[in-house]
C-alpha cells in the first residue's frame, strides 16, 4: 500500500486506470486468439458435400454439452462437480446486483438479479467446489502426473475472485474499501491471464463444437 495514500486511492486506481488496463488487454486477447483460429488457414475441401454444415454444427454445440452416460461412469466426481460449479460460477458472476450494474454501466443491459443471500451462498459452493476439484486433481494419479504450472495457476486466480469477493461481502477485510480493491484487483488478474491460458476455453469451447458439428454435417455423418 506504500503506493497509495490511504485504501481510498488504492480502491479508485483499481477501479480506474487498472480496470481499463485490465479490460483492453482481455478484450484484445481474445480477439487475437479467436482470429487465430479463424486465419490458421484450411485446405479446401474439394470433395462433394453430402448435407449442410450450420444445422448440424448447432445441433454438435448442444449435444456436446450433455455428458454422456460413458463419460459419467469413466469420471462422475469430475462431471458433478464440474457441472456445480459452472452453474454457481454463472450465479455469481451474472445473477448478483452489483455485477449486473458494472454490466449495465459497461454495455447498457441489465437484468433481474438474485437476493444477496442466494449469491452469497452460491459463492461458497463454488469455493468448495474448486478446492474438491483441487484435491481431486492433487490426489488421482493420472491427473496429476497430467496436471501442468498453468493448471494450477488457472486454479488459483479463478478461487480468488471468489474468495475476495466473499470476504468483501462479509466485510472480513478492513477498510472495506480495501477489501472491495482487492476483489477487483483479483478479477483484474483474472482477466489479463485469462486469453492466455485453459481459460480460453470459454470461447473456443463452442467454436470447436461447431466446426465439428459442420464438417461432419458435410460429410452426411449425424453427430
Amino acid at each position: 500500500m506504500e503506493l497509495f495514500s490511504n485504501a481510498n486511492d488504492f480502491l479508485l486506481w483499481v477501479r480506474g486506470d487498472a480496470f481499463n488496463i485490465a479490460l483492453g488487454l482481455f478484450i484484445i486477447g481474445v480477439l487475437v486468439r479467436i482470429l487465430e483460429i479463424f486465419l490458421l488457414g484450411r485446405k479446401k475441401d474439394f470433395s462433394e458435400a453430402r448435407g449442410t454444415q450450420w444445422g448440424p454444427g448447432l445441433r454438435n454445440i448442444v449435444s456436446r454439452s450433455v455428458v454422456d452416460n460413458g463419460t459419467f461412469k469413466r469420471a462422475p466426481f469430475v462431471v458433478v462437480v464440474g457441472y456445480i460449479w459452472h452453474i454457481c460460477f454463472f450465479i455469481v458472476l451474472f445473477l448478483f446486483i452489483p455485477h449486473i450494474e458494472l454490466i449495465n454501466a459497461l454495455l447498457g443491459i441489465q437484468w433481474p438479479g438474485l437476493a444477496s443471500q442466494l449469491v452469497d451462498a452460491a459463492t461458497v459452493v463454488a469455493m468448495v467446489s474448486l478446492v474438491a476439484m483441487l484435491w481431486h486433481r492433487l490426489t488421482h494419479p493420472v491427473l496429476k502426473f497430467l496436471s501442468t504450472y498453468e493448471d494450477y495457476v488457472v486454479w488459483f486466480v479463478t478461487f480468488l475472485p471468489l474468495l475476495t469477493g466473499y470476504m468483501a461481502f462479509h466485510r472480513m477485510i478492513d477498510p472495506y474499501p480495501l477489501a472491495l480493491g482487492l476483489h477487483i484487483l483479483s478479477v483484474e488478474l483474472l482477466m489479463v491471464i485469462f486469453p492466455f491460458t485453459k481459460l480460453m476455453h470459454a470461447f473456443t469451447l463452442f467454436i470447436a463444437r461447431w466446426y465439428t458439428g459442420a464438417m461432419m454435417g458435410r460429410k452426411g455423418i449425424v453427430s
